[in-house]
């Protein structure tokens, strides 16, 4: 339980941190509609900037998400299951979340390390490098891949002991 709790703890470490990236987004874009249409020069660098940090943001909330079981689901078949029966259905679900997460990570690697590798950049004006947004999909995934054998680890634990403290956290809904 110590594991799965510490894993919790860093992936809502690192939510915490990266849902701030939320402001920068809305500052860059804010910068982008008061120098184009007050000042009528707009840049040429907010569109790319802003791709980049909702991307990253999108991704590396990820696992965060999944803790807080914020992510949609279809319930229709957990409503009228008992805590085992739930359980098994949360199996069989994160088996199927695990590995898609494990293939999507392994390519993400091998996607970021060709980028980092011939120091790949964007098509815009800016040359920017792409690795560093590579990278943080290939974190991100990997995050929410963790975050998925965590959880499957409690549906087997709630499979065997129903009534078994899973050591998941207690969130409030709306609370960072």
């Amino acid at each position: 339980m110590i594991l799965l709790r510490a894993i919790d703890t860093i992936n809502t470490a690192i939510g915490k941190a990266v849902s701030f990236l939320i402001w920068a987004g809305i500052v860059v874009l804010v910068w982008e509609v008061v120098a184009r249409y007050v000042f009528g020069q707009p840049t040429i660098w907010a569109h790319g900037y802003t791709q980049r940090i909702f991307g990253a943001y999108f991704v590396l909330v990820g696992a965060y998400t999944l803790i807080r079981g914020d992510h949609v689901r279809v319930d229709l078949l957990l409503l009228n299951r008992g805590p085992r029966g739930r359980a098994v259905l949360d199996l069989i679900n994160f088996s199927f979340l695990v590995l898609w997460g494990a293939v999507l990570s392994w390519e993400a690697f091998w996607f970021f390390e060709d980028s980092w590798r011939f120091n790949e950049r964007d098509d815009s004006a800016l040359r920017h490098p792409m690795w560093p947004i590579k990278l943080a999909m290939f974190a991100g995934v990997a995050m929410i891949t963790v975050q998925g054998v965590v959880e499957m680890l409690r549906s087997l634990i709630l499979i065997v002991n129903p009534k078994a403290d899973t050591g998941r956290p207690q969130l409030q809904k709306g609370v960072l």
